[in-house]
């Protein structure tokens, strides 16, 4: 996947100006796809060189023009495209797994305060899913087809980060067996 391909999912959604397409990257698809805001605009100015949006200059008042971008025709056939092709599992990259197995070699009470640290960030993490997904979409078993993804989406960061809690309690029991 690319970056163009989460904007796309982004502004099919909703229409934005790239400030507003950082800021919902910063509250919801940077979550699972991160993007700086200055690499946000480069590829919005490389996806309207081919044609998959078009911008728009808006006046304001008293604040500089903004530009709004909006998907088009050929965006949106990007798209639909992109829902086609495979999409390969993801290789575990970890610096923690790496630590883990560095265990003989290491301070075990150091690695204990990490998992206690690793494990407050996925309850906190949990958390913020958990009120997301009590506010918009308090009735799952009712989605509308447009609901659907986003929910999806939401439910596999709340099984991750269970996971990870799991995760972070066995390696707590198992340490503490030692």
């Amino acid at each position: 996947m690319a970056l163009e391909h989460a904007i796309l999912v982004s502004l099919a959604e909703r229409s934005a100006s790239g400030y507003d397409l950082a800021r919902r990257f910063d509250a919801s698809i940077g979550h699972f796809w991160k993007a700086s805001h200055q690499q946000i605009y480069k590829v919005l100015g490389r996806m309207e060189g081919d044609g998959w949006v078009t911008s728009e200059v808006v006046p304001q008042d008293g604040r500089p023009d903004k530009k709004v971008y909006v998907i088009t025709d050929v965006g949106r056939d990007e798209l639909a495209r992109f829902t086609t092709t495979s999409t390969p599992v993801e290789p575990l990259r970890s610096a923690f797994a790496v630590k883990l197995r560095a265990l003989p070699f290491g301070d075990a009470d150091a690695i204990r305060q990490d998992v206690r640290v690793r494990r407050s960030a996925h309850e906190q993490q949990l958390a913020y899913y958990a009120e997301s997904a009590a506010r918009f979409y308090p009735d799952p078993d009712h989605l509308t087809d447009d609901e659907l993804g986003g929910w999806l989406v939401l439910r596999g960061g709340i099984l991750a980060e269970e996971a990870g809690i799991a995760w972070c309690d066995e390696i707590l029991q198992r340490l503490a067996e030692r």
